[in-house]
């Protein structure tokens, strides 16, 4: 699973290194595509496949579906890590996310996302709300302890 916060710097080559604790759920490389809040969104291998199967599913008849068909496949790149922990971000995915020098790579469960640090401030922000919180997210029951 991944999860947390982590801050890293775009190299000259526009390589981004991946966090040690990512790594070993990364394997030999990721799928990046264009996420739904100018961000990137970042998927294993299996995950993406899953996730494929599912968009290939949906109803070409459905003016929306397709739209989502061509966001998902055809801003989607695989990328492998280096031996040194690093992927290639493309330059096309750069540029819908705003991503310059530095990037923030947020934890979100079975995929991380990389975003511009100014624009990570502003989802930051909106995660400080906490009545807007308690609004938007479901009641979750956590056990207590013996």
């Amino acid at each position: 699973m991944f999860y947390g916060q982590y801050r890293h710097s775009l190299d000259s080559k526009d390589r981004m290194t991946i966090p040690s604790k990512f790594r070993e759920l990364v394997g030999e490389g990721v799928f990046v595509f264009q996420g739904f809040d100018h961000n990137l969104m970042v998927f294993t291998k299996d995950h993406f496949e899953i996730l494929s199967r599912q968009v290939d599913g949906t109803d070409l008849a459905d003016g929306d579906a397709r739209l989502l068909r061509r966001l998902f496949f055809a801003t989607a790149e695989w990328v492998e890590m280096d031996k040194a922990g690093r992927i290639l971000i493309p330059g096309f995915l750069r540029k819908a996310a705003g991503l310059d020098s530095e990037v923030v790579l947020v934890g979100a469960g079975k995929f991380f996302e990389i975003w511009a640090p100014e624009l990570w401030e502003l989802q930051s922000t909106k995660l400080q709300d906490i009545e807007t919180n308690v609004q938007r997210l479901p009641p979750l029951n956590f056990p207590v302890a013996a």
